[in-house]
Order: structure tokens, then sequence, then C-alpha cells
């Protein structure tokens, strides 16, 4: 079975690599099992994104899920692997009363830290026209009760700043700067435009900075390589495996529906033995002969 590592040791593995001078890489997980192909393949942290998780409830990302809703999916993934999660927590599901609620379930759930942005209530995604922020005084005290409220110092708190389309480069700058003097620990400057306002940022704002690489947004698709070069802490990839697992279960409705049958898409499904070594089934058959007293099949079964 996996390996049980506790969520202090994630959260001061996940605070280790913000100040080692590499690249944290953080693939979104929707779901416990893609959490643990993201551990399988060497990452050094799962993220879980409020737009993915609201999209798998068939919900649009305008802040209609709830606290018991994330903190319960992202508490899932969290569980599913050694690694630190990260989790996105929106504008906190309210102001400061709720952002310390938030926390508090957050740290019970396990997880490594989250990121609380400055737009008001209700939200929406941050690379859509029409956004609206608080004042910073407002966002202050959000960052301000987030970090009062977490019992465990190495939960990680990360201001996220929408201004950038708003109010501009230099007041976003201004914002994380703030932000990371009321406690925040990283800064998530969301939708620059330019890899030049990646460096910009960089250079303007001393404490770790997330990078957002999403798909179909108005940030360039800049690479591991090249945000690290930059001088990056974390890098996310938010919604990319629930993109490209919609993509595959499209296609394969649109076969079944024309043609019948799954069979021309077999070849591009994950095989039976590629699912029983994500959820462990050999340790569990070592750990109770009785309850598991059958052989797995090969890996291309």
């Amino acid at each position: 079975m996996t390996q049980r590592i506790s969520p202090s040791q994630k959260r001061r593995a996940l605070r280790a690599g913000l100040a080692s001078g590499r690249l944290q890489r953080l693939p979104g997980a929707f779901s416990p099992l893609v959490a643990r192909a993201v551990a399988d393949r060497g990452f050094e942290g799962v993220y879980v994104s409020g737009a993915a998780l609201a999209a798998d409830l068939a919900l649009p990302d305008i802040g209609l899920t709830t606290l018991t809703e994330v903190a319960g999916r992202g508490g899932q993934i969290a569980r599913a692997t050694g690694l630190p999660t990260l989790i996105d927590a929106d504008t906190g599901f309210g102001e400061a009363a709720n952002v310390a609620r938030t926390i508090a379930a957050f740290e019970d759930a396990g997880i490594a830290g989250c990121h609380l942005e400055d737009q008001v209530n209700p939200k929406r995604c941050g690379h859509l026209d029409g956004k609206e922020v608080v004042p910073t005084s407002q966002m202050l005290q959000r960052v301000r009760a987030a970090v009062q409220a977490r019992t465990d110092p190495d939960f990680v708190i990360c201001a996220r700043t929408d201004a950038r389309a708003i109010e501009g480069l230099d007041a976003a700058v201004d914002r994380a700067k703030a932000y990371a003097d009321a406690g925040a620990d990283m800064v998530f400057p969301e939708a620059l435009r330019t890899e030049a306002e990646f460096a910009a940022f960089r250079e303007a704002v001393d404490v770790p900075l997330l990078a957002n690489m999403t798909e179909f947004g108005t940030s360039p698709a800049l690479t591991a390589r090249q945000l690290e070069d930059l001088g990056y802490n974390l890098v996310i990839w938010p919604v990319s495996s629930l993109r490209a697992a919609m993509g595959a279960v499209e296609d394969l409705f649109d076969a079944l529906e024309t043609e019948g049958t799954q069979a021309t898409h077999v070849d591009r499904m994950q095989t039976r033995a590629r699912l029983y070594e994500l959820v462990d089934y050999a340790s569990y058959n070592a750990f109770d002969k009785q309850l598991f007293d059958f052989e797995t099949p090969g890996r291309d079964a």
C-alpha cells in the first residue's frame, strides 16, 4: 500500500521545495487516481484546481462550489499520494471569518497549502473578461486571517492577485508586495500576458512565485525550463488533465454512437494491468491474502 507520509511532512516538503531553487511542478489532479499518476511520474506535488473541481461537478467556475465540497475532494486527493497537495481556495469562501474556517478545514484534510485570490464574490475564471478585484485592504484581511488561522506554521499560504487584467501590471506588483508583507508565503500573479511580464514580476517581488500555465488563457505557454530560468518557484497546469481526459471521453462516445463499439479506441485506453498498478492491488494482496487471493494480469492486459 502507499507509504504513509504525514501532512506535516508533506508541508515541510513543499516549503523545502520552494526554497530549493528548483521549480516545483504540480500538475492538476481532479481525482485521487489522477494524483496517483502524478506521483508515479515523479512530479514534486499535486495541484487541485477550483475550476477543474467545479467542471467535474458540471458547474461553471463562478464560485458555486462549497468549502465542504472542495475540502472533501481535496482531502481525498491529498491522501492518495505521499506528495504535498496545493489547493485552490478561490476567495476563501467568504471574508475573514470564512477564510479562517477554510484554512482549518484544509489543514484537517491533510492539504499542504492553498491560494486565496483578491477577486470579489462571486469570482470568475482568472482568464475571462469582466473580473473585479476587492480593495487591497480587504484582501489583506483575508491574508491575515489565513495566516492567523493556521495551526501548522508549515501550511503554505499563497496570495493570488487578478489585478493585472484590471488595474495593470504595476498595481498587481504593488498588491503582491502588500500581500507578502501581510504574511503570504507565496504570490500567484494571475493572467500575466508576456514572458517579459513574468520576468518583471520576479524582479519586483521577493517571495516565492507561482506560475499558472493553463491552456486557452492570456498567458504564454512557457516551459518548465523557461520558468525555472526566470526564477519562478512553482508551476501549475491546473485543468490540463481534465481537458485531456474529457477530450478522450468525447472521442470514445462519438465512436460508440457512430460505430456501436469501443473497439477502435481500446488501444488508446489505460490497460487493466496499469489501472491495477495505480490502485496498488499487489500490496493489498500481500497485506491480506485472505481478501486478495487472485493473480493480477500482466501490464499489457
